[in-house]
């Protein structure tokens, strides 16, 4: 299993979790309770769900919006050699992981599929780069259209020994050790944890560090919306609200001056 590195932390570590079923008392905060030194599914340290199921579900609230920088999965082994011989390895095969502001993952990003492993060469643990922001990280498999690849279970399960997500341990910071703050333009403050390049910028801004104002004409988000041509001068605007800058042309009011003032008048 992955070590803490380079200030990064696990944001998943103690923090609520769910899953669609679960088989006894081998509950989904089993994932994220730091214990794996048991990998049997029913060694009291995994996470399990109901046999003969066709989908297979389990998320985490990291309690906030937050980056990630990467996630470590340990799956089930039966503590055994972990091989195309170990039947876990066949359970394991076509997941998939998403980001998700919301519970249900397709609100949400993928940041992983399974397309091409074998039981003969999927790792375990598994580290998955997701350069994302979200609160929830959402485990997903399914054996919902049959005939399945070779090599596939016939059934879905969730035999999550440990799911850790890791970033730095405060928002908006980035760099080996978590020093750097990110550029005072990201959208909320999140940016790359490695590179300190922006997610997504603030309204009015663009470039890879949202360091470049909207260009003459343009206004909001990505600076896609056009300056009102009912401006004095309408390639000037405010580059967030839109407002225009040197007030409206004759017969026209409002900030973005939208509103005719012959039709005010006439209201």
């Amino acid at each position: 299993m992955a070590l803490n590195s380079r200030g990064r932390k696990n944001l998943a570590l103690h923090k609520p979790a769910w899953q669609k079923s679960t088989y006894s008392s081998y509950t989904a905060e089993r994932a994220v309770d730091g214990q794996y030194t048991n990998l049997k599914w029913y060694g009291g340290q995994c996470a399990a769900s109901y046999w003969e199921q066709t989908t297979a579900e389990w998320r985490v609230d990291l309690g906030g919006v937050r980056s990630i920088h990467h996630i470590v999965i340990q799956y089930a082994t039966g503590n055994d050699v972990w091989d195309e011989d170990n039947w876990l390895t066949s359970a394991f095969l076509g997941f998939s992981v998403h980001i998700s502001n919301t519970t249900n993952k397709e609100d949400g990003v993928p940041c992983f599929r399974d397309t091409n492993y074998t039981t003969a060469t999927i790792p375990n643990p598994v580290n998955i780069t997701c350069p994302y922001h979200g609160r929830y990280v959402i485990y997903y498999n399914n054996r919902t259209h049959p005939p399945y690849p070779e090599g596939f279970s016939d059934y879905a399960f969730t035999f999550l020994c440990e799911v850790e997500v890791y970033d730095c341990p405060s928002p908006g910071y980035y760099g080996k050790n978590c020093s750097l703050e990110c550029p005072q333009n990201c959208q909320d403050g999140y940016c790359d944890s490695v590179k300190g390049t922006c997610l997504d910028c603030k309204p009015g801004y663009i470039g890879s560090r949202c360091n470049q104002e909207c260009p003459d004409g343009f206004y909001g988000k990505k600076c896609v919306e056009n300056c009102s041509r009912n401006c004095v001068v309408h390639v000037r605007c405010d580059t967030v609200t839109g407002r225009c800058l040197g007030g409206c042309q004759a017969g026209w009011t409002g900030d973005t001056c939208e509103k005719s003032k012959l039709l005010c008048l006439i209201k």
